[in-house]
């Protein structure tokens, strides 16, 4: 697959070659379905288990007389209204994530990239470098490009840093080195936007 390469100010350059094992793939629901599950699961923290009655180390002598001692009677240093005693109903430790093998993911990862490629979604630009590193400025510049309510601009090792700053501030404007795409920020952007050396990275990834 061609796709014309433009500059940041929306000029039309020569054309380049999409890998079609990267980006020709034929996407399937269920498959992307259970890479975006994965992948938010993962985000969750699980609680800090707390130390109940059952989990505390105390003594299980009866600590007092039964009557005449002018309080209350207890037998158990572990109840929770005792300091160091146990958490009464506290948070329990739970695991939310599950095992997905590296071929599914990789697998989810190039049909994402293959549905932005065939709707047409995908942007290929020669450089984010910017010789004025100014928000207004880019967010002129990034009009002319038409990339909808939110894009994601996926660069090289590391996202050029004039680019980083003037976008900082710009709503639905996400960018990450090649080495952070991923399967749920691609489906959620309306365009891909891929450098030259994000492309490059990006395919040498699959073939690494």
């Amino acid at each position: 697959m061609k796709v014309k390469v433009h500059t940041i100010d929306g000029k039309a350059g020569a054309d380049i070659d999409l890998n079609d094992d990267v980006f020709g793939v034929d996407p399937r629901a269920d498959i992307l379905h259970r890479v975006v599950s994965w992948q938010l699961e993962k985000r969750r923290g699980p609680a800090r288990a707390a130390r109940e009655r059952s989990d505390v180390s105390r003594t299980g002598k009866k600590f007092g007389n039964q009557k005449g001692g002018g309080t209350a009677r207890h037998g158990d240093r572990a109840a929770p209204i005792f300091i160091g005693g146990g958490k009464a109903h506290g948070p329990r430790a739970r695991t939310f994530g599950h095992s997905l093998n590296k071929k599914i993911r990789t697998l989810g990862l190039k049909m994402a990239l293959s549905d932005k490629a065939k709707g047409g979604k995908i942007l290929v630009l020669d450089t984010l470098e910017l010789k004025d590193a100014k928000t207004k400025a880019l967010a002129g510049q990034l009009g002319k490009l038409e990339l909808g309510n939110r894009a994601l601009f996926i660069d090289g090792d590391a996202v050029h840093e004039s680019f980083a700053m003037a976008s900082a501030n710009l709503i639905g404007i996400n960018s990450m080195p090649a080495m952070g795409a991923n399967v749920y920020d691609i489906l959620r952007a309306d365009t891909l936007v891929l450098t030259r050396a994000g492309l490059e990275k990006l395919e040498a990834r699959f073939n690494g």
